[in-house]
């Protein structure tokens, strides 16, 4: 078996409580985040994308999951979560998504997204104090 090529950096961001996702090109969920550049640290990578796709400064990332996703008719990609603390201020949206929405973790789950994210969504939020069923 080979190793994945690609490796993309994942953020958790919580606004008011509430998960933020990006709709991609495939009309799924996903969390702020994208490819680790050469060199650059997971962490660093994490903090770099939520600025560019969210217009929000994020510190003090706490890595929560790694796994390995198969998109279909693209390969595999290793994803890397960090739950990342952000000072309240509007999110923007990059030009790379299509939507920008806030979710509870009760309305996550009627989403298509990746269980893998799912799993670090509610493993921040829980680590956040946040309740999971609302």
């Amino acid at each position: 078996m080979t190793s994945p090529t690609r490796v993309s950096v994942k953020g958790v961001v919580l606004l008011a409580g509430r998960a933020a996702l990006l709709m991609n090109e495939r009309d799924d969920w996903e969390l702020p985040g994208g490819r680790l550049e050469p060199g650059e640290e997971p962490e660093t990578c994490v903090v770099r994308e939520i600025a560019e796709e969210l217009g929000l400064v994020a510190r003090d990332p706490v890595l929560l999951d790694v796994w390995l996703y198969r998109i279909p008719g693209k390969g595999d990609v290793l994803i890397v979560t960090y739950g990342v603390t952000v000072d309240e201020a509007p999110a923007r949206i990059s030009d790379e998504h299509r939507a920008l929405g806030l979710f509870t973790a009760a309305e996550m789950a009627a989403l298509p997204m990746p269980e893998g994210y799912r799993r670090s969504i509610r493993d921040w939020m829980s680590r956040c104090g946040i309740p999971l069923q609302e």
